[in-house]
């Protein structure tokens, strides 16, 4: 039942479990704070009935369906975060573009970026608050359904993330439109990236404003780069938007941890943990010790496991959590996957795994 209450971004109840919230900021904690990626997601069976039927982005529209997709997972396991339910394309949709979402093919945008002159297309100035606004309302209602239980994250794709969409008219395996305007037309390029940025520093502002509590980047093409090309048209935009964001919340007298995730990007390890980011995510290519040693104890690191290791036999999945926090050590660390839950996976070994983690870090905090 959704009251009056719910509709406004204050008087929420009182956080009871801040564990992700100060291992974000490398503060000593009980256990590792877990949660994971996707956790609202396929691999529930109460996700796939609530979403049966109804359009995706039509879904992402409606705060009382976000809010209940976001709390199924909180329903069944002790994570010790929720990650609003979302989609990073909202923002080219906030710019002016169509982005549909086709079964058996994913995220579709029937009228990419081909040219340069194609930018005039996209809306200069965004009102976040007018085409985004359904998030910022979704946010609110799950933090006071949410009754304090865990922290509420928001998040944003990233510029080059989202403009590799925008070009490629959906997933692709090589990126080599996106590339090939990077590579022709850097001017472009960058003038993309500007507006994306703009629109995300906004969005995110706005996301904290509704209620999250976190906020968390994902540059998920990070890896379709090379170390050059990423030091100019991806690092960049980040530190940006990390800087802008927190310069606003600085002046505002808050103070929310930011994650930034970029997925196959290690060659950048270094200057992602000195990028204005409290937490850096990690995919499963990363070894646990050699990242707390390139990012020489500057921030948090978040992940990493790989997300087929929750195939594996619920003891051996023990194991693997195990060496996972030895590798890292208990204090700012926030242990999760390396990228999303798939569909096909058991709910049991995600409940196995956050189990593994609890357990293990109670014993290991203990033992020190």
């Amino acid at each position: 039942m959704e009251t009056d209450r719910d509709c406004y971004p204050k008087d929420f109840p009182q956080l009871q479990n801040d564990t992700f919230l100060r291992a974000a900021r490398g503060e000593e904690t009980e256990h590792v704070p877990v949660w994971c990626m996707r956790q609202a997601g396929r691999y529930l069976p109460e996700f796939r009935e609530s979403r049966a039927g109804k359009d995706f982005f039509e879904t992402c529209q409606t705060p009382a369906a976000c809010c209940e997709l976001t709390l199924q997972p909180l329903r069944r396991f002790p994570f010790d975060a929720a990650i609003i339910f979302s989609d990073i394309l909202v923002v080219p949709q906030a710019m002016g573009m169509d982005v549909q979402m086709v079964a058996g093919k994913g995220p579709t945008f029937p009228e990419p970026l081909k040219e340069p002159e194609d930018l005039q297309r996209l809306r200069v100035k965004v009102d976040v608050g007018k085409e985004l606004g359904y998030v910022f309302k979704a946010i609110t209602l799950t933090r006071h359904k949410i009754e304090g239980k865990v922290p509420l994250i928001g998040f944003t794709g990233a510029p080059w993330t989202l403009m590799s969409y925008m070009i490629e008219g959906g997933g692709s395996n090589t990126h080599s439109k996106a590339k090939r305007w990077l590579y022709r037309h850097p001017e472009a390029s960058h003038m993309l990236l500007r507006m994306l940025t703009d629109v995300i520093v906004e969005y995110l502002l706005g996301q904290v404003a509704a209620g999250a509590q976190a906020l968390q980047v994902f540059e998920s093409h990070a890896g379709i780069l090379g170390p050059v090309e990423f030091k100019e048209f991806a690092l960049p935009y980040l530190r940006d938007i990390a800087r802008r964001v927190k310069d606003k919340l600085k002046e505002a007298g808050q103070d929310v941890p930011m994650i930034v995730f970029a997925k196959d990007g290690h060659y950048a390890l270094e200057d992602l943990s000195q990028s204005h980011y409290e937490v850096v995510g990690l995919d499963w290519t990363i070894d646990p010790q050699s990242a707390r040693e390139r990012t020489g104890g500057k921030v948090s690191l978040q992940g990493n496991m790989d997300p087929c290791a929750l195939y594996a036999p619920k003891e051996r999945i023990s194991d693997i959590v195990k060496k996972m926090l030895e590798g890292f050590g208990t204090r700012a660390y926030i242990a999760n996957l390396g990228h999303g839950l798939y569909p096909d996976m058991d709910p049991e070994s995600v409940g196995a795994f956050v189990e593994a983690v609890h357990t293990h870090s109670r014993q290991m905090i203990k033992q020190k």
